[in-house]
């Protein structure tokens, strides 16, 4: 009778102490998801930023293509001029 006494007491003490463990993963698990959303949250606006760079970059050298390509042809007429 002692014997079993002692088991339910070592099986409560094992529900307990397993019942605590899972609460500290659970903290852990919701404190790991709150940081990640975080730094996946600043990830992205680091690459808005970069794709906005990228896409001024893009018109930049558009821009610097037809002014290239209008003076090429300006200096064409002029050389066929002379």
């Amino acid at each position: 009778m002692e014997q079993e006494t002692v088991l339910n007491e070592i099986l409560h003490e094992l529900r307990r102490h397993s019942g605590q463990m899972n609460e500290k993963m659970d903290n852990m698990r919701i404190e790991l998801e709150s940081k990640m959303d975080k730094g996946f949250d600043r990830l992205g606006k680091k690459v808005d930023g970069i794709r906005v760079e990228l896409t001024e970059t893009q018109e930049t050298t558009d821009y610097v293509l037809s002014k290239t390509a209008q003076h090429e042809k300006k200096l064409r007429r002029l050389s066929e001029q002379q």
